[in-house]
């Protein structure tokens, strides 16, 4: 279960956006702090967002960046999963997940952060509700 936390952290896909568009809408949002949840962090088609690149382009932005690949998606299923309710195998496997100490551990990170920043966490989604984006948001909500 998810400690009181009532700290504002928004969600943002980086989808095709260029890097000039992306930046615009962090600093829309006054964001200080980009926290990346992809567990692999580079892009094939938009390598300007790949990790290497956005630890060198944000801070010129006096954005600050850092990769917490345990909040990544792409994981697997667990045999005999309370979570097969779950039409979405990379859904399941991501509430599987869920429930570890990793997991957890990689929450409170997250949590440390946003106290002191404001903060946005990041995959490569845009549709924040077709990502493992949703499920960490309402898991910071409970």
């Amino acid at each position: 279960m998810a400690s009181a936390f009532n700290q504002i952290i928004y969600t943002i896909g980086h989808s095709t956006r260029s890097l000039e568009e992306f930046i615009s809408m962090l600093q829309s949002f006054s964001v200080k702090y980009l926290v990346d949840i992809r567990r692999f962090p580079n892009s094939g088609k938009y390598p300007h967002f790949n990790k290497q690149n956005l630890e060198l382009y944000l801070p010129e932005h006096n954005i600050k960046y850092t990769h917490i690949e345990q909040l990544g998606g792409r994981r697997q299923g667990v045999k005999d999963s309370l979570n097969n309710r779950w039409r979405n195998a990379s859904f399941r496997g991501y509430a599987d997940y869920m429930q570890t100490q990793e997991f957890k551990s990689a929450i409170g990170e997250l949590e440390k952060i946003a106290e002191k920043e404001t903060t946005a966490f990041m995959c490569s989604e845009a549709v924040w509700w077709r990502c493992h984006r949703s499920m960490v948001s309402d898991y910071l909500k409970a």
